[in-house]
């Protein structure tokens, strides 16, 4: 199982499955986050939080603790 945030600079990967329940889940949903999304990861912080993402041909920062819940392939 890979996870969003064990995916490097400059990749682009296809969101397999969200983990997570309540609200968590729909606020990632709610985002544009859904199951075959194609992400690329821009950039990550310093510090490695938060990512910055392009997807649906919009810019997003997500917390590492979210990315976690997101399976790629």
């Amino acid at each position: 199982m890979r996870t969003l945030k064990d995916v490097k600079v400059g990749q682009t990967v296809k969101v397999t499955k969200l983990n997570g329940t309540g609200a968590v889940k729909r606020r990632i949903m709610d985002m544009g986050i859904t199951k075959g999304v194609e992400i690329n990861v821009r950039k990550v912080a310093p510090l490695g939080d938060p990512m910055e993402l392009n997807l649906r041909g919009y810019e997003l920062s997500v917390r590492k603790a979210d990315a976690e819940m997101i399976e790629v392939e």
